[in-house]
């Protein structure tokens, strides 16, 4: 019974695509104070992937969470897949993850064997992760919610943070984009099962190998580290995230940049392109083009449906990542040691307007 109930149809949007309008967020943060805490490292100043918070000279936490609705219909999956990318945050920072809360909403009325499969198949994935269950906290919803709070360990100084790319840096992404059209298609019956199978495997792998094959390369970097800036894209998108790593930081000393994307260099999930050509756009999708398309530009030769697939609300999506331009096919190869099909996707450049510039 905990199979036969299509979940996708339970809520309005799926996984990431959930998200707050990235515009309402952001206008709401620039009214905050900033941290006063010197041991704060990491704050909320540059919408990065997790907190860091120092302990000790040569430790500090990371710290994230993450929740959405359901983005398949399988709860067992739903579980793995919300797990994966509540870890995901930590691996981009370059941390390890420890120890983890699980945050659930249920419907009062719903089968508690659905709810079990999802408790399990996050289990399944923590477990893979090494990470620690130690505790949770539920509620009574009808939009049914699942992901985790994940606490990590880290080296304060070795963070990346979604700032810092350098004019002459290469762009890398690791994984094929176009969960959010291809789970669109799924809450209308129109997703293959070739298309889901391969988002769903995405989905579902963790990006502890790639964080993995990215320190190997970092620490061995001959006089200072080589990569730069590392982000996981969700649910603003490939180019949300690329806007938040190319405005840097100038309050820390961290100069804007701006970034050369080439569209035809990525990897995209088979049907992906055919679901966006077919408008399975997600209400999340519209909201990215909203919030970033004043800082985005496109040549005449990028076709409608790519412009889509880069605005695309990513789910447990891959890490995007600047290094130095002369480390980067050292990091591909490392990366694919690691069993990550990695990609060069761009170039870092001097600022100048548009801020991102696709071709």
């Amino acid at each position: 019974m905990a199979t036969q109930v299509k979940l996708t149809s339970m809520a309005k949007a799926a996984g990431c695509a959930a998200k707050l309008n990235p515009a309402t967020l952001d206008a709401v943060l620039r009214k905050l104070p900033r941290q006063s805490d010197p041991n704060v490292l990491v704050g909320f100043d540059t919408n990065d992937d997790a907190g860091i918070y120092r302990i000790a000279e040569d430790i500090a936490l990371v710290q994230t969470v993450d929740f959405f609705t359901p983005i398949v219909d399988d709860p067992f999956l739903f579980g793995q897949i919300a797990a994966a990318n509540a870890l995901s945050d930590v691996y981009a920072m370059g941390g390890r993850p420890i120890s983890s809360l699980s945050i659930v909403g249920f419907p009062e009325k719903g089968d508690p064997a659905i709810l079990e499969q999802i408790i399990r198949g996050g289990l399944a994935k923590m477990n893979e992760a090494r990470c620690s269950v130690i505790g949770g906290h539920s509620i009574r919803n009808e939009d049914m919610l699942f992901g985790y709070a994940v606490t990590g360990l880290i080296n304060p100084k070795r963070v990346w943070r979604n700032v810092g790319a350098r004019e002459g840096d290469a762009l890398l992404f690791t994984k094929p984009l176009g969960t959010g059209v291809i789970t669109t298609a799924l809450k209308k019956d129109c997703a293959t099962e070739a298309s889901l199978t391969a988002a769903v495997l995405a989905m579902t792998t963790l990006n502890d190998a790639a964080a993995a094959a990215l320190r190997e390369v970092d620490e061995n970097s001959a006089d200072s580290p080589s990569i730069h800036a590392v982000t996981d894209v969700t649910g603003f998108s490939l180019l949300g995230h690329a806007r938040e790593m190319a405005l840097g930081d100038p309050a820390h000393g961290v100069a804007p940049v701006s970034l050369e994307i080439d569209y035809s260099a990525f990897n995209y999930f088979p049907g992906a392109v055919e679901a966006a050509r077919e408008g399975h756009l997600s209400g999340g999708l519209k909201n990215n083009r909203a919030f970033v398309s004043d800082c985005a530009s496109f040549a005449p030769s990028v076709p409608a449906e790519y412009q889509d697939l880069l605005f695309d609300p990513q789910t447990s999506g891959g890490l995007l990542v600047a290094i130095a331009s002369e480390a980067a096919e050292t990091a591909l190869a490392m990366l694919q040691r690691h069993g990550v099909a990695a990609r060069r996707v761009g170039t870092v450049v001097a600022k100048r307007s548009p801020l991102l510039a696709v071709s």
